[in-house]
């Protein structure tokens, strides 16, 4: 018999890799998501518009009895998280606890064992003055977004210590792929820098391009999560490469890849800077590695190219938006 999963968020970037994922694996995959917000064709059996911070859920859990539950769902735009921190708590934290209590309902009533993944964060770290991150580190979050999400990340912990519900955490590092939003850096850089092949954009205006990130590839962190549920005993694993590149970098492996000549098509403006920001984020996955098996298999290089060649292609006109 076909394993359920139920996957939120399911039509962001994250939730279409996973649903590709798992759908080869046998499974009967239903999406669910903000009203407004649908996934593309065929991702999923079935997909639902609720809203986790408002809406009950238990009726939808009770009706497709998923053996997976995979959070995804959110608002992650964490300069946008300022404007609206309140809704920010609402969307990440409050909408998770939800989510939570009425996964704990559902098991309780039908009297089996559902596997529930929480989407964390590297956010959260904040400036622990300690790098690379791991399990261990300490939260001290600097933004209203990663704040948000230590909430929700502090209640998957609680539920799983005093409910016994089989709930992880993946602590994901940024992870990035064609189908980012374009008020992402990666993404901003590589869509920007087809245009300027084109001639249809002149120049890219960017904040801070010395800030050092752990990037890796989205295809290779759904993975992970999918692992996570497949395990004897539940727990939390930072998910990352181990290695920084800073958005200088990235953007200049992108121009090169496109024949362009960075230093004369970017500039930088304060106005893109964050409130806070921070210098240099970088993850630990060595306990990933060592209980999961997890490696990431796509390079930094080969990450900015990929986005890049998909970007051009979407300027030319070849390719359907994602």
């Amino acid at each position: 018999m076909a394993r359920v999963a139920l996957i939120t968020g399911i039509a962001g970037q994250d939730g279409f890799y996973l649903a590709q994922l798992l759908r080869p694996k046998g499974y009967e995959v239903y999406g669910l998501d903000r009203p407004g917000k649908r996934p593309g064709p065929d991702l999923c059996t079935r997909s639902y518009e609720l809203d986790l911070a408002r809406d009950r859920v238990d009726e939808l859990l009770d009706e497709i009895r998923p053996d997976e539950v995979y959070n995804l769902a959110g608002l992650s735009q964490v300069a946008a998280s300022f404007d609206d921190p309140v809704e920010f708590a609402m969307a990440n934290g409050v909408a998770a606890v939800r989510l939570l209590e009425a996964v704990r309902r559902h098991r309780d009533r039908v009297g089996r064992e559902l596997r529930f993944y929480q989407a964390s964060t590297s956010e959260m770290f904040g400036s622990t003055g300690q790098t690379p991150h791991n399990e261990t580190t300490p939260f001290h979050p600097r933004s209203p977004y990663a704040c948000s999400k230590v909430l929700a990340h502090l209640q998957t912990v609680n539920f799983r210590e005093a409910f016994g519900l089989f709930a992880c955490c993946g602590i994901l590092f940024n992870h990035e792929s064609p189908r980012r939003p374009e008020h992402f850096v990666t993404r901003k850089t590589t869509s920007a820098a087809a245009r300027i092949k084109l001639g249809s954009q002149e120049r890219l205006v960017l904040g801070n391009i010395e800030v050092r990130r752990d990037w890796g590839f989205a295809g290779d962190y759904v993975e992970a999560m999918w692992l996570m549920l497949q395990q004897q005993q539940p727990d939390d694993f930072v998910i990352a490469t181990g290695e920084t590149h800073s958005v200088r970098e990235f953007g200049e492996e992108v121009f090169r890849h496109l024949g362009l000549d960075w230093a004369a098509c970017v500039t930088t403006d304060q106005a893109f800077l964050r409130p806070t920001d921070l210098p240099c984020v970088r993850g630990d996955a060595s306990k990933a590695r060592r209980v999961l098996g997890w490696r990431p298999k796509v390079t930094f290089r080969e990450l900015a190219r990929m986005m890049a060649d998909h970007d051009l292609l979407l300027a030319r006109g070849e390719r359907e938006p994602t």
